[in-house]
């Protein structure tokens, strides 16, 4: 122990003292370590995390499957899935969580609502923390008007008082009893909101108008597959009975109920983690490289121990304790860098997203603290393998003088290469998403988005029970803001052009004779398109004269103008599906075409958009998009946008003082944020990739550095013999660029086929999955150039070389 205690203190004293190889190998150490810990790190609280549910694997998600989602059903689906052989129990919860309307002591507001039956919390193995759950009765159109709060609106609203039960809430202007707190483990087992409604559940699922989660809880003995055929049978056999044909060439079955809450994010998070893995693993090769050369530059060190007979461990225990403390300070820098990431992520990402705040966790923890040490040991062993290999008693006849041996370099020459080669890949995959990142966020969108304010609000259900009403409140609203100093133009609509390009209102519409197509539906006012700088291709735009019993009429975009009618869609008629009485389209002429409304791209894949006047949105469907949707209200104006907030409220406390109001934004803000995920993958791209490149500079200088100090003897010899510094920096140069070059052919053939794994997995690629000319010669000269840099130093220390001194062994 004492002989160990000996070689530590020894070793780390002398790595202390000249501490630059230290802070080098430990610091890419701890960027490989950490890049990869933060992308671990989220993978296992999003889909590695079980869900804090009793047996949570015997719960299953049922209904239509579909690429990228989630399993879903309605409410008639719902029905038919009772009494499964093998199901213990069946519950039903929305698919989204909409906004709506509550008054709270007098005072409106917005909040989130859950809808679910009473089902849910049993089978999720739940139960309410205070007061009872839904009962017969409740989740049905006629039944008592309740209310359950969730754990955090309790908290927050009524400070966890638990005589909040039996109070009234008013939802949507109707008072609803408050019977019940949902438990704290709600929100993290996939679900949300502030407050829980009953789903209203009818015999011939009329009035369905949500897209719901049916989740089931499977017997012990219980075959999921064997489910899953039941499911299949019953809805393929549901949806022949139907009148609408829409679903009869979809599958449907049962998935793992974790894994259908975070299908969609999944694959984003897995190739997130590959990209750091690659980073990983370059840092690996980094760091193996670097100590191999210090075990190369301890040769005659180890010569010296060998001959005065030491023993093996003797022998490598310098290294190995050098190591060591190369281990534990990348891993302490690792770390910190890891908490950085996650601060970093945590600011990006709401915590309902991932259920739960992201926090750094102690699988994460333990696997820094072990790749960091494993990885530095294996490699030192690597060093010392190689190294004896090559030992000879003439480091102790030369003095240390004999230079690096051809075979000495070859390793590390084959590790530089390895790094360029996967910095290569990992720059093509970064490529081929940044430049899809960079050519979404700069697409022009089909409308103007300068000095337009918008504010959202859904007007109250029981106060505007239908269409009429709506659009009563919409006029007084238009006509109160276009009054307002600086106001140019307004209008209202159901949605803003933003909104369905990222979250569709769709229903399903088509020609004459033709089968149903989804498009993205507005009801707006006449004066929208003008608002919004929309272009008119041909045709006209809606007037304040068509309103309810009029023609019932239609403006489409070009997109479904060729898609749907050839190009020749003036005057023909647009047959739309009621969503509450599916079966039964109601028919609209097309009056004119406009300019698409969100950025070109694959014309196979873009939304077919469709306007009609707002006063004439039937009841049932204006119910529908309520159900979701929150109404909007656009004013163009003079000078800046966000300046109109307080106006903007003003009018509507006027106007409506019962109203809630959601949000009153800049439209250039909403733009903004809808390509928000852009810019975040620009972002992390960007982070990849200057990663990869500054290990693979660090791995190239170091080699060169050590590679100029061991040929010095050589390069003092050439001086002597007339070798002028240019010819001795350019033979050190070209030496390393040698070595890029061959990383770049490698990585380039690897890369080449990389776009074939995206477009299959990443279909919203399209053609940005091609590697392209531009991305492969974009990787070539940043290398090259990067190349140049790291070998620039060495090259010129290598023409400074003093042969006097070289040969008179000083």
């Amino acid at each position: 122990m004492k002989v160990w205690l000996a070689e530590i203190w020894r070793a780390w004293r002398t790595s202390l003292r000249k501490p630059g190889f230290l802070l080098l190998a430990s610091g890419v150490l701890a960027l490989g370590v950490g890049a990869s810990a933060v992308a671990f790190n989220l993978i296992d609280q999003v889909l590695l995390k079980p869900l804090p549910l009793p047996q949570a694997s015997q719960l299953v998600a049922v209904g239509k499957l579909m690429p990228r989602w989630p399993p879903r059903v309605s409410t008639r689906q719902y029905a038919e899935l009772q009494k499964l052989d093998g199901v213990r129990s069946i519950g039903l919860l929305a698919f989204a969580t909409p906004v709506v309307n509550i008054q709270r002591d007098g005072v409106p507001q917005r909040v989130q609502a859950t809808y679910a039956d009473r089902s849910v919390l049993p089978t999720l193995g739940m139960q309410p923390q205070l007061g009872r759950n839904f009962v017969a009765g409740e989740d049905s159109p006629h039944g008592p008007p309740v209310v359950m709060l969730t754990h955090d609106f309790w908290e927050r609203q009524y400070a966890g008082d638990p005589a909040a039960i039996g109070r009234t809430l008013k939802v949507e202007g109707t008072p609803h009893t408050i019977i019940g707190v949902l438990p704290e483990a709600f929100v993290a087992a996939g679900t949300g909101g502030d407050i829980m409604l009953p789903a209203m559940l009818t015999p011939d699922g009329a009035g369905d108008q949500h897209l719901y989660l049916a989740i089931a809880r499977l017997a012990d003995d219980a075959d999921p597959a064997a489910v899953g055929a039941q499911v299949d049978a019953r809805l393929r056999a549901d949806a022949a009975r139907s009148p609408d044909k829409r679903d009869d060439h979809f599958r449907y079955g049962a998935t793992d109920y974790h894994t259908a809450l975070h299908v969609q994010g999944a694959r984003v998070l897995v190739l997130f983690q590959a990209s750091a893995l690659l980073v990983l693993l370059i840092a690996l090769v980094n760091q193996a490289n670097l100590l191999l050369l210090r075990a190369l530059a301890r040769q005659r060190d180890t010569a010296v121990r060998s001959a005065l007979g030491a023993p093996r461990w003797r022998q490598g225990a310098p290294l190995f304790v050098e190591s060591l403390l190369v281990g534990l300070l990348g891993a302490g820098f690792g770390v910190l860098l890891t908490l950085a990431g996650v601060a970093a992520l945590r600011s990006i990402i709401p915590p309902e997203a991932i259920g739960g705040e992201l926090h750094l966790g102690t699988h994460t923890l333990l696997l820094v603290v072990l790749v960091s040490l494993l990885s530095t040991l294996v490699s030192a062993a690597l060093g010392l393998w190689r190294a004896r290999a090559i030992v000879s008693f003439d480091d102790l006849r030369e003095g240390g003088r004999s230079g690096a041996t051809h075979y000495q370099g070859r390793l590390s020459r084959a590790l530089v290469i390895a790094q360029v080669t996967l910095t290569v890949v990992l720059l093509g995959a970064c490529g081929i998403f940044l430049r899809k990142s960079w050519d979404d966020a700069r697409a022009p969108w089909g409308f103007d988005d300068t000095n337009v304010a918008t504010v959202a609000l859904a007007p109250v259900q029981a106060d505007y029970p239908d269409v009429q009403a709506v659009t009563a409140l919409s006029q007084r609203l238009v006509e109160r803001m276009r009054q307002l100093p600086g106001v140019l133009d307004a209008t209202a609509s159901t949605s803003l052009p933003v909104d369905d390009y990222l979250g569709s209102f769709g229903i399903a519409a088509h020609a004459h004779g033709d089968a149903p197509a989804f498009v993205l539906y507005r009801g707006v006012g006449a004066d929208y398109f003008r608002v919004f700088g929309i272009h008119l291709q041909r045709g006209r735009l809606f007037t304040p004269q068509e309103g309810r019993g009029s023609e019932a009429v239609a403006v489409i975009g070009q997109t479904m103008a060729e898609r749907m009618y050839g190009g020749k869609a003036l005057g023909q008629q647009v047959q739309m599906d009621d969503t509450v009485h599916p079966g039964k389209p109601w028919t609209a002429r097309i009056v004119g075409v406009v300019d698409d409304t969100y950025p070109p791209g694959d014309e196979s894949k873009m939304p077919a958009e469709l306007y009609v006047p707002l006063a004439q949105m039937p009841d049932a469907l204006m119910a529908g998009f309520r159900s979701n949707e929150s109404m909007h209200f656009a004013l163009r104006v003079r000078g800046d946008a966000a300046g109109y907030g307080k106006a903007l409220r003003e009018v509507i406390a006027a106007v409506a003082p019962q109203q809630p109001i959601a949000q009153v934004r800049s439209m250039r803000s909403i733009v903004a944020e809808a390509s928000g995920g852009a810019r975040t993958g620009i972002w992390i791209c960007g982070v990849f990739a200057t990663m990869a490149l500054l290990l693979a500079g660090v791995g190239l200088y170091a080699v060169m550095s050590v590679a100029v100090a061991a040929r010095e003897h050589e390069l003092g010899v050439r001086s002597a013999l007339g070798a002028s510094p240019a010819r001795l920096a350019a033979l050190v140069l070209r030496g390393g660029m040698a070595q890029i070059v061959i990383g770049l052919v490698l990585g380039l053939a690897l890369a080449a086929a990389f776009p074939r794994i995206f477009a299959a997995s990443f279909a919203q690629l399209g053609s940005h999955a091609l590697l392209g000319p531009w991305i492969a010669g974009g990787i070539c000269v940043l290398l090259l150039a990067f190349g140049v840099l790291a070998c620039l130093s060495p090259a010129l220390r290598a023409g400074r070389v003093q042969p006097m001194r070289v040969l008179q062994g000083d």
